[in-house]
């Protein structure tokens, strides 16, 4: 497998994995929330909760 698949299928990946995480934390409370935001900020550093209107 070339280095550019390993690539895709890994950015693919990660995408799926925060929706996940984005609606998960959309329903979480409590310390299950925070271990969402640290998973979340892991995969993504620079992403910011959305203001809720």
């Amino acid at each position: 497998m070339s280095e550019r698949q390993r690539e895709l299928r890994r950015r693919y990946h990660r995408k799926v994995k925060m929706k996940k995480l984005k609606w998960k934390l959309s329903t979480a409370t409590g310390p299950d929330r925070e271990k969402i935001l640290q998973k979340i900020l892991a995969l993504s550093p620079f992403w910011v909760e959305p203001k809720k209107s």
